[in-house]
């Protein structure tokens, strides 16, 4: 007879298979496909909240490839957007610049999600109409064939291969010029940093390309440039004006992965106040995007808040 108190063995039990819902799974792609159509942190997060709401009201199980599905979902829902952002940037105070992201630089090891589209080409991207924007994003960021992308936009497979050449070639012709390694962009960007720190005009001018421009979009919330500035000493003259102002005493500035890139921060203790990102050609620094809107700055003040 057996012992009471001897433990009973206990029933083998199937484990139990773990579902991973496809929006969280692909979530990070999803953001990418938004961020790339809109150049918007604010408004790739607005769309993938609208998507999941479109997700979660459809029977997932009658979708036969979710990812496809959800991408279509986002880039149509982000193209619902751009006609709408597009009017509103004609009346915009300034000149208008993306938004900026902190990236890691192996964010692309981590995810699926394609590199980060540098500030630059962001730049570029606007100048495409929206559905040319659309298939530029799908095919040459992320990859996706002509057919797949003439599924997500209900286009016929050769009128995604037209409008795929012409935005191509329309980018092209307008793509920044890089040739500058990463040790070379570090030099250069240490460089600027301290020049800017020192407050010596020559040593900020040397750095910078005899055609450089800068940017400066503030949305009309903060004090900026609105109009672009040309020539290495109009662009320094400025920049150090800018750090030599009483409410610029406790600024610092850091370098920081921006959009893939290293680029540069402006830092008040622990809170990222602006971004500026910028091309380098034969060893200069040739164009500056200096980004201080304080509504167009989650993409950044997030990562400092996270790493605080």
């Amino acid at each position: 007879m057996q012992d009471r108190n001897t433990p009973q063995p206990t029933p083998a039990t199937e484990p139990r298979e773990v579902t991973i819902d496809p929006f969280v799974e692909h979530r990070r792609l999803l953001f990418g496909t938004a961020y790339h159509l809109m150049g918007s942190v604010t408004d790739a997060e607005d769309i993938l909240q609208d998507a999941w709401l479109k997700w979660h009201a459809v029977d997932q199980d009658s979708v036969e490839h979710p990812k496809s599905y959800l991408v279509r979902i986002v880039t149509n829902l982000a193209l619902n957007r751009l006609t709408s952002a597009r009017a509103a940037r004609e009346t915009y105070i300034g000149p208008w610049l993306p938004e900026p992201l902190i990236t890691a630089p192996n964010a692309a090891e981590e995810t699926e999600m394609a590199d980060t589209v540098s500030t630059a080409m962001l730049v570029v991207l606007e100048t495409l109409n929206p559905t040319e924007r659309a298939v530029f994003v799908l095919r040459e960021v992320f990859g996706y064939s002509y057919a797949d992308i003439g599924g997500v936009l209900d286009r016929p497979e050769v009128t995604v291969r037209q409008i795929s050449h012409r935005a191509r070639s329309h980018v092209q012709a307008r793509r920044p010029r890089f040739d500058a390694d990463d040790a070379a962009r570090h030099e250069i960007t240490e460089k600027f940093m301290a020049a800017c720190h020192g407050g010596d005009l020559n040593a900020l001018m040397e750095p910078l390309a005899p055609e450089v421009t800068l940017w400066n979009d503030g949305g009309g919330i903060v004090t900026a440039a609105r109009r672009p500035l040309h020539g290495p000493d109009h662009v320094a003259r400025w920049l150090l004006g800018v750090m030599a102002k009483p409410d610029s005493a406790d600024i610092r500035l850091e370098s920081a992965v921006v959009n893939d890139e290293l680029s540069i921060v402006g830092m008040i203790g622990d809170h990222r106040i602006g971004a500026l990102t910028y091309d380098i050609h034969d060893g200069r620094i040739e164009n500056i995007r200096f980004q201080v809107n304080p509504e167009k700055l989650g993409g950044i003040q997030a990562a400092g808040d996270a790493t605080s």
